[in-house]
């Protein structure tokens, strides 16, 4: 599909999340007055919040990296697009652990959630089981040494490289939101999930194509 196109599918999903924030806002709202259930620490709400937070984080300074490097205005405006998107999706998800009065630093090693049983108590889904232990570095994070390539990178090297990593830094991030949405009923979590799998898939299948120009 040609660039063009699938941006076009990307401005789409944007508007989508924008309008899933408002809703989640009101959520938490209506979690704070007792009509939902506040999550436990250990809850795979809770630790998708944390998690998701480093994994966006992280999103959000390869997005700089590349926007800073790239003469490509197609990748420029995606960069900037994923950092200011992460960046407030990172700010949500603390603010829910605020709201539900939990603490930001976790209370087990990363990735536990992920490991443990479906509300469907099954201990396999999507594939995702068996390949995360707790503590383990989680789906699609970029290394220090590939961060390191790539500041280091520059021209089109340094395009290609953003792509591939930020490629599979998203699948990482849909993977996590799909493994949520297997373990956890609280509305607000679900909302930005489902998010993350259509804005970010969208952006795949965009990233897809303009790495087949190189």
């Amino acid at each position: 599909m040609a660039p063009e196109k699938s941006r076009s599918r990307i401005l789409i999903a944007a508007a989508l999340a924008v309008v899933l924030v408002g809703i989640g806002a009101f959520a938490i709202g209506r979690l704070s007055t007792g009509f939902v259930s506040t999550p436990s620490t250990t809850s795979a709400a809770a630790g998708f919040a944390r998690d998701m937070q480093t994994h966006h984080n992280q999103g959000v300074e390869l997005a700089y990296i590349i926007r800073d490097k790239t003469d490509d205005p197609d990748l420029r405006l995606l960069a900037y697009d994923i950092a200011t998107t992460q960046s407030n999706q990172s700010g949500q998800m603390q603010g829910w652990l605020n709201s539900w009065q939990l603490p930001q630093a976790p209370a087990e090693p990363a990735m536990t959630w992920m490991t443990r049983p479906t509300l469907q108590g099954e201990g396999h889904d999507h594939g995702t089981e068996g390949a995360h232990s707790p503590g383990d570095p989680m789906p699609g994070l970029a290394t220090a040494e590939q961060i390191a390539a790539l500041q280091a990178a520059s021209g089109a090297d340094a395009d290609q490289l953003f792509l591939e990593l930020m490629i599979a830094h998203h699948q990482g991030a849909v993977d996590m939101a799909q493994a949520v949405l297997d373990r956890t009923d609280v509305r607000v979590v679900r909302q930005l999930a489902t998010t993350i799998i259509t804005s970010q898939s969208a952006e795949i299948e965009y990233m897809t194509a303009l790495l087949a120009r190189y």
